[in-house]
């Protein structure tokens, strides 16, 4: 088992690392006292479900208790594997902007300015920083960025890599509502008017066949394709760990099921991680 425990200073983007750490796996648990972490792990073990990666969100808002961190860390040292501390920085003028923009009060400055309650937080939590494993400086980063980073510290690089979702449906049906990207390919030879085809699917080679049997139909499949290779990138720069692609015709049985099937084939070639849904097709 994993433990990370994140804290720093209110403002350094604590809510946005526990979201970037729940997104590639880990099972995250915001404002924990500290002296609850040893009882959370002792009853994840227990789980059906095995949970080997857990993040505790902690900072000073869990008052007094907060002062037991180092015994609390002391005492889930005995019990699991790893222990680590991340730690989130920022200079008081990012702090300040973010709250600013926020429009939001530092627990801090209540008895006196934001910058005095940036500086007494600063103060209260030099002891816990002297600690950190790792210290993360946001003051230059956006939401993206800091995402990013996140994954590329803490991801398994055997679940980095991008899914892809291929969603082949039909438009009298509805368009699916969690698609990234969608095409339409109505305008492409439908087999629906050919009777001996009518009620085959794109799975089936004779269908794939009539409908890529056109000059229209290969130049739509390579371009498709091309585009797709040439996002996967930008998805992943984004933090995105799975899209999904709508490919839909009339009915969803012939002309989106063979361009699924046939895109699959390419990306799997390439080593893409890639599944199949074909929504509406007759079964």
């Amino acid at each position: 088992m994993r433990v990370l425990i994140v804290t720093g200073l209110s403002g350094a983007g604590k809510s946005s690392v526990i979201k970037s750490l729940e997104d590639i796996g880990y099972y995250c648990i915001d404002n924990l006292p500290p002296n609850l972490m040893g009882d959370f792990i002792k009853i994840s073990s227990r789980a059906d479900e095995e949970i080997n990666r857990i993040a505790f969100g902690i900072d000073l808002r869990a008052g007094k208790l907060f002062d037991e961190m180092e015994n609390s860390i002391m005492h889930i040292k005995k019990k699991v594997e790893r222990v680590e501390i991340l730690y989130l920085e920022a200079s008081d003028e990012s702090i300040r902007n973010r709250y600013k923009e926020s429009r939001r009060s530092h627990p801090y400055s209540s008895d006196g300015t934001l910058i005095d309650g940036i500086k007494l937080e600063r103060d209260k939590l030099k002891d816990i920083k002297e600690k950190a494993d790792y210290i993360i400086d946001t003051s230059n980063m956006n939401i993206h960025h800091l995402r990013e980073h996140i994954k590329k510290m803490f991801q398994p690089k055997k679940s980095a890599e991008l899914k892809i979702v291929l969603e082949s449906f039909g438009f009298k049906k509805g368009i699916p509502l969690d698609v990234d990207m969608l095409f339409d390919l109505r305008f492409l030879p439908n087999p629906f008017y050919v009777d001996q085809l009518r009620e085959k699917t794109g799975l089936n080679k004779e269908v794939r066949d009539y409908v890529m049997n056109s000059n229209i139909s290969a130049t739509m499949l390579d371009k498709m394709t091309d585009m797709i290779e040439f996002l996967i990138p930008h998805f992943q720069g984004e933090g995105k760990n799975e899209i999904i692609i709508g490919i839909g015709c009339t009915g969803g049985n012939h002309r989106s099921v063979t361009f699924v099937y046939l895109i699959e084939e390419k990306l799997k070639s390439k080593g893409l991680s890639v599944n199949s849904i074909h929504r509406d097709m007759r079964r």
